[in-house]
């Protein structure tokens, strides 16, 4: 027992101090840990400074490359220029060196350079000095342009006063021509109808005479009939009167005008109603021409059914469409 008791009593307990040296590493290493993160956190944000830092240096390194091709560029015309400047110098050298003579012949032919550019110089002035003086004479000259033009305005508007009287003039000249045009185409019809007599045939409608196309034609036909050219030599002998009595300044004219009614014509010599209407004035023209009546003073014109007197469709109002037309006018 008392071996046993003093086994007991020699035995250490070392438990507490493993359990104090446990707690005290993990408290080393919660605070390396905790060191750890604080440091990684500062560089973190210091490596973020340093990235945003080396953004701009890498631009600042950039712009920096630039500048520094564009150095070099400029260094190498610069070397250039002074590789050239160094053989110009040493030939310059090497030419003094072979004659001194040469260098103060140089040195003279220099002198009369720099007389040639002072005498240019003084010409060069005397040359600006005489633009100015041409300069206030185009200044003068253009002072009196100025006073021709504004003269040139004035006569321009007195001119366009006269135009505009002459305008005046020459609408009234040849309102009265009109009017003694038309006076001589109302003795003209007066004395048509005095030769030709009153009949229902022949009429005036307006300013034209007008013939029905069956006192002229046959039906369909643009061959004169023998009643016909009785009634157109009566109208040439009054047409060739009328044309010795009217002025000579009065430019007038007498046209001949074809009618059809609305039935349309079909045929190889007529492929409608406006080549029978043309071909019928043409006919009168024609005859008239053969009659002695100046060409000059004769139109003809055809205008098909397209401009009935009577827009009906009776046979009275038919044959009145089918006419030949006359009608003095102007040129």
């Amino acid at each position: 027992m008392r071996r046993f008791g003093r086994r007991q009593e020699r035995q250490i307990d070392y438990w507490p101090g493993f359990v104090d040296a446990l707690s005290t590493m993990l408290l080393v290493i919660i605070f390396l840990l905790s060191m750890f993160m604080l440091a990684q956190f500062f560089l973190s944000r210091e490596m973020s400074g340093k990235d945003r830092a080396l953004t701009r240096l890498d631009r600042q390194l950039g712009d920096l490359s630039s500048l520094l091709a564009m150095e070099h560029d400029a260094k190498e015309r610069a070397e250039q220029e002074t590789g050239t400047l160094k053989a110009t110098l040493k030939e310059t050298q090497e030419a003094a060196q072979k004659s001194e003579a040469e260098a103060q012949a140089r040195a003279k032919d220099s002198s009369a350079a720099l007389d040639s550019e002072k005498a240019q110089s003084a010409e060069a002035r005397s040359q600006v000095e005489t633009l100015n003086q041409q300069l206030g004479a185009l200044r003068q000259q253009l002072t009196g342009l100025e006073t021709a033009l504004s003269a040139a305005k004035e006569r321009d508007q007195q001119d366009q006063v006269q135009i505009e009287n002459l305008g005046r003039e020459l609408n009234a000249a040849l309102a009265q021509k009109v009017q003694e045009l038309a006076r001589y185409r109302s003795d003209f019809f007066g004395r048509l109808r005095q030769v030709l007599g009153d009949r229902p045939d022949l009429r005036t409608v307006g300013d034209r005479f007008v013939f029905q196309s069956e006192l002229l034609f046959s039906s369909g036909q643009v061959r004169l009939s023998p009643e016909g050219h009785k009634e157109l030599d009566a109208l040439a002998a009054a047409l060739n009167d009328l044309a010795k009595t009217i002025p000579a300044d009065i430019p007038w004219v007498m046209r001949v005008d074809g009618h059809t009614d609305k039935k349309q014509i079909r045929s190889a010599q007529f492929p409608s109603n406006w080549e029978l209407s043309t071909a019928r004035a043409l006919a009168v023209v024609h005859y008239l021409i053969d009659k002695g009546v100046p060409p000059d003073r004769l139109a003809a014109a055809g205008f098909g059914e397209f401009q009935p007197l009577d827009p009906g469709d009776s046979e009275e109002a038919l044959k009145r469409n089918r006419r030949i037309e006359l009608k003095i006018t102007e040129k």
